[in-house]
This record gives structure tokens, sequence and C-alpha cells, in this order.
């Protein structure tokens, strides 16, 4: 009997000089940076929301969600149209990225677990470090990303 061995593909970008890889099957779409209306009020991450055809989606700045420097408009940045799951519920979300790279597949060998960092950081967003090219790349966990508070304020948003 042949035994599979489940081999996952990852969309991968870059935040500053990190790579970042998201599960494809929560991507749906990969749009260019467009005009982001800010939305008074709302956490600096919350970058603003976008009409995506007809529809309202929260642009979150993950740069800034994960304490580096505000993302700046370059030919690459581009927004990463994700479905979050909260509460058995789908939300869409934009992620501003600095680029997209590639789509990559991964077989389970090649990931290792997320490294733990005491226990005053939260790194349950983080599903495992990949091995690519001699480097690490960051597999998000985007259900996790977010609390359900800021998914809260995002769905909010959007409403």
């Amino acid at each position: 009997m042949e035994t599979s061995i489940e081999t996952s593909q990852y969309l991968t970008f870059k935040l500053e000089d990190e790579v970042f890889a998201l599960d494809v099957a929560k991507v749906r779409e990969i749009l260019e940076e467009n005009a982001i209306t800010k939305v008074p009020q709302t956490p600096d991450y919350m970058r603003g929301v976008i009409n995506l055809r007809g529809s309202v989606v929260p642009v979150i700045d993950l740069r800034l969600k994960f304490g580096m420097s505000r993302s700046e408009k370059t030919v690459n940045t581009c927004i990463i149209v994700v479905e979050v799951q909260m509460d058995g519920e789908v939300i869409v979300l934009g992620a501003l990225a600095d680029s997209v790279q590639e789509v990559i597949e991964m077989e389970p060998e090649q990931i290792a677990a997320a490294p733990t960092i005491g226990t005053r950081l939260n790194t349950d967003f983080i599903k495992g470090m990949g091995k690519m090219d001699g480097r690490f790349v960051m597999i998000l966990d985007i259900d996790k990303l977010f609390s359900s508070d800021e998914l809260a304020v995002v769905a909010l948003e959007a409403a």
C-alpha cells in the first residue's frame, strides 16, 4: 500500500527583508495596491478599506502588525486578499505586502515547528518555519494572526 505524503502549496511574500508564506487555499486573489480609503479611529495596522467588485474589504498592513516600519508604496506593493475563519464565519481581508514572490510546494519534513520565544510573545500565528534555498520562510496561520477582538473591529469596518 502506498503512503501519501501531503505536500502543501504556499504563496510566499516579502515584508522588509523577511520572506513569509501563506497556505494558497486561504488566498483568494492578489491585487495591485490601489486606492485605500482610511477609516478613522482604527488601529494603526488597519490601513483602511478597498472596494473589491462592490464589496468593502478591510486592508491590514502586516508590517505594522508585526512591529516593523509602515509599508511604503512601491511598484511591487500588493494586497493579498485572504479568507480568514473566525467563529465559523469567513472574513475576507486584504494583507498589504511589499511584494509577492512565488507559489512553492513544501513537504512536511521541510517544515520545522514554530520557535518558542518565551511566554510573553504570542507566536501561535506561526504555523512553522519552512526551509527554502538555505533560508527560513515563516509560514503564517492567517486564522490565528488576529485575535477575535481585532477581527471584530475589521468586520465592523467592512459592514
